[in-house]
């Protein structure tokens, strides 16, 4: 069936747009890290670390600004955290783009469940319960 007048994305178009979104966005954080892991390596030269007791208190990249002032001072457990970063908002730019999808879609119910799934994720990311 031939489509007249303007081009409309179907369900297929819009799956295989957001397969395509995390496979690219997984696979960019993957590469993130590991150039971030070996620039570490490079820089520490064998420096053997301590892991027999955790302090969290101590992490020099707990928060996003600091995490992007080590990229941009090019050290690589800066930039491991950067990947690591990309990994966790690759499901949320899926979850933006969706509901972009449904809007286009006209499907207001979807587009409120996909506000409510971004307010959780938002809530949770920036101290939850738990802090």
């Amino acid at each position: 069936m031939r489509r007249t007048g303007k081009e409309n994305l179907d369900d297929k178009d819009i799956q295989v747009i957001l397969g395509t979104l995390l496979r690219t966005g997984v696979i960019i954080s993957m590469a993130i890290v590991l150039i971030g892991g070996v620039i570490f390596l490079v820089h520490n030269k064998g420096a053997v670390t301590d892991y027999s007791v955790f302090k969290p208190e101590v992490s020099k990249f707990s928060s996003i600004v600091a995490i992007f002032k080590g990229v941009t001072g090019f050290q690589g457990d800066a930039i491991v955290q950067f990947g690591i970063l990309m990994l966790i908002f690759t499901p949320i730019a899926r979850i933006v783009f969706a509901i972009f999808s449904f809007l286009i879609e006209r499907d207001y119910l979807y587009v409120l469940i996909g506000f409510i799934i971004l307010a959780i994720i938002t809530i949770s990311l920036n101290g939850g319960i738990a802090h």
